[in-house]
């Protein structure tokens, strides 16, 4: 019986685990950064990211594009500013998730293209609600695809 018993509660343990939200510790020269991951509104975005890491891909990668008070942007260039080659194909956004670039919140770059996001992604230092999702009948109001719970401030 005792056995039965120590079986069903690891079940139940790996089962609360599966609908935890995913997270990411992000190592950097000013400290470490917890990212707490959207994997149920940003479904797509979350699992490349996630196999991106996995994979080694942000390994040395560099915030390359710091503008003070707005955002700072990494994750496709090298210390020596050589873009790293890709895994992943461009995603399809998931900007219409609801999810809004508020301040310490964690969104995927793009080009014009909504669909354009990779690897690149930036951190919001302001409510950047401009970069909200608005519309999709124009390119420029897609939005910005945002994956993690606000971990960051």
């Amino acid at each position: 019986m005792l056995k039965k018993v120590s079986l069903l509660a690891a079940g139940l343990l790996a089962s609360v685990l599966a609908w935890a939200a995913p997270t990411v510790e992000m190592t950097t020269n000013l400290g470490k950064i917890t990212l707490e991951l959207y994997s149920d509104k940003a479904p797509k975005t979350v699992e490349f990211f996630l196999y991106n890491a996995k994979h080694g891909f942000y390994e040395s990668t560099i915030f390359h594009r710091v503008i003070d008070g707005f955002m700072i942007q990494g994750g496709g260039f090298n210390q020596s500013m050589t873009e790293k080659k890709v895994l992943t194909p461009a995603l399809k956004s998931e900007a219409t998730n609801g999810l809004t670039n508020d301040r310490g919140t964690v969104a995927m770059a793009r080009t014009s293209d909504p669909h354009s996001a990779k690897v690149q992604f930036f951190v919001n230092l302001k409510d950047n609600n401009f970069l909200n999702h608005r519309t999709t009948n124009d390119p420029q109001g897609w939005g910005y695809t945002v994956l993690d719970r606000k971990s960051v401030v």
